[in-house]
């Protein structure tokens, strides 16, 4: 859908005025926290950090290599790549070092042979990365909020905890925006986080502290969470895997800040990773009792599906519009669909894309079914305290002097500005989506939508085009799976990447399908190699 002529002045105002507040901001603020000299990650020198969970598994059980030899090529990486990227915020190497003795200890005296161990501790010697807004015992549990300073966890959260379960050993936990509520993953607590392969740009949020250091070779897999793009987008952004599930199926409980109001309904929690075979097994594990609700046992076969692409939101004014190269990337994509498979890519539009950041900002701050409203953005920023006041926290950013991001006192204020009434018109749209896709992807339906308009940005610009999180948002609004899928790189060597989504509960489609793309576009760089 064309542009009107007053939008297309307000897109010109727009980036007019973006230009100018991004000049200055860049002026008054310092940049990103890598070291001063090398700008590129050192390349991946060992073979045990090129392979998958799965593979590292079995070779694991079968004693091919100890969990203690691939426990500290981890820790050799993450020292060695961490410096440069900040996202890892707190390591527990020591006490993984024991876990993985114990591990091989096991893995001796097992009597029941290589099969047993597979079926009870399928992740048995693995290292893994947590999302610091999971709690992980033990280990800091503060979401990048300054007066939660020394909150630890005292219990892992589900998904955390069923991991452990299945033997994957805890390497850390690592950065995320304050609060898990915006698409940088910086805090006046730990600091700001770098893209792999760029460090001027971002690794995403909230989970990007997972991102950058999977998007590094410094973990293999880890456990993000998503209300509007928190593992895609960090994904897309760091090169990697990340699956958005069917909400309601993986456990959100024991994660900070706590879902109110509606949220729980669009929240997800799921797998991030370097190889698309981890995806399947790690969402399987993290479901626990609920991967019964999921066909992930059914055989998929690609031929049979249909396919449909969407290349863009339709030219809503809030957003920036899709690249040349990541429209492009998304044709091949289709291309190779139709190529490989003989299948046809449908190319389909719905206007109520349009208002896809309106959608997810009105539904973000619905109430629950008692009337209960969301709990105020100004109470958690002052947890476990008294509220923030987002006024006098912008003039003592002004002067340097307060504990928040600009994007937390942003958003705060956006919130004092909310209407209490839900627009019916975008509550309208949103239902008319929701019919829209759920009659179109049915069983057996599958779609091709951006994951962002643009690939990584420069630290700090997201702040004056924040609502290009709405190509991830909107699919949280439709409580729809889908899987971000990386593609390569592109021009600026920064990578490209693609949603796979389905209809709900569907997920085990978008994961035959990320399979499929690892194995034609090549699946993740290393971002130190020539």
């Amino acid at each position: 859908m064309a542009l009107t002529r007053l939008e297309k002045v307000q897109v010109w105002l727009l980036k007019a005025a973006t230009g100018v507040l991004f000049a200055l901001f860049r002026l008054l603020s310092p940049g990103g926290g890598a070291p001063a000299g090398r700008r590129k990650l050192p390349p991946v020198s060992s073979p045990l950090l090129l392979m998958s969970a799965t593979r590292l598994a079995n070779k694991i059980r079968r004693k091919e290599v100890s969990s203690v030899e691939v426990v500290r090529a981890y820790i050799h990486r993450i020292q060695e790549v961490n410096p440069f990227l900040n996202a890892v915020t707190k390591d527990r190497f020591d006490a993984a070092l024991q876990e993985a003795k114990q591990v091989d200890v096991l893995i001796e005296e097992e009597t029941g042979g290589e099969a047993v161990l597979e079926d009870r501790l399928p992740l048995l010697g693995v290292p893994l990365s947590v999302k610091e807004s999971f709690a992980l015992h033990g280990m800091p549990f503060t979401c990048g909020v300054v007066s939660r300073k020394g909150v630890v966890a005292t219990v892992d959260a589900p998904p955390v905890a069923l991991l452990k379960r299945a033997g994957a050993i805890p390497m850390g936990v690592t950065n995320t925006s304050e609060l898990c509520m915006w698409c940088e993953s910086n805090n006046h607590l730990h600091g700001i986080t770098n893209n792999p392969y760029d460090f001027d740009r971002i690794p995403g949020g909230s989970s990007g502290g997972e991102g950058s250091i999977l998007g590094g070779a410094g973990a293999v897999i880890g456990v993000g969470s998503d209300i509007g793009g928190s593992i895609r987008m960090p994904c897309f952004f760091n090169g990697i895997f990340g699956h958005k599930t069917t909400p309601g199926v993986v456990s959100i409980e024991n994660q900070f800040p706590v879902c109110s109001g509606r949220q729980a309904e669009f929240c997800s929690s799921g797998p991030m990773c370097r190889y698309a075979e981890d995806l399947l097994p790690m969402l399987r594990i993290m479901a626990g009792p609920n991967a019964g609700m999921l066909s992930l046992n059914t055989k998929v076969d690609l031929k049979k599906l249909r396919f449909f692409t969407i290349p863009h939101d339709g030219g809503s004014p809030m957003t920036s519009p899709v690249s040349k190269e990541l429209m492009a990337v998304q044709r091949k994509v289709a291309q190779r669909l139709e190529a490989d498979l003989g299948v046809t890519v449908q190319e389909v539009h719905f206007p109520e894309f349009r208002y896809g950041f309106q959608i997810w900002d009105t539904y973000m701050g619905l109430p629950d079914k008692e009337g209960k409203l969301p709990t105020p953005f100004v109470e958690l920023m002052g947890e476990p305290g008294k509220s923030t006041w987002p006024f006098w926290e912008l003039l003592k950013r002004m002067v340097g002097k307060s504990d928040h991001t600009v994007a937390a006192i942003g958003l705060a204020l956006l919130e004092k500005a909310h209407v209490t009434e839900p627009s019916a018109f975008i509550i309208q749209q949103k239902e008319r989506l929701q019919k829209n896709m759920d009659e179109l992807l049915g069983t057996d339906g599958v779609f091709l939508y951006p994951s962002h308009p643009r690939v990584a940005p420069k630290h700090h610009h997201p702040l004056f085009r924040p609502a290009d999180c709405a190509y991830t948002g909107i699919i949280n609004m439709l409580g729809l799976p889908v899987t971000q899928c990386p593609l390569g790189l592109g021009e600026e060597g920064l990578p490209l990447g693609v949603q796979v989504g389905a209809g709900k509960l569907q997920d085990h489609l978008t994961l035959e399908v990320a399979l499929y793309l690892e194995k034609t576009f090549g699946g993740w760089r290393d971002p130190g190699a020539n």
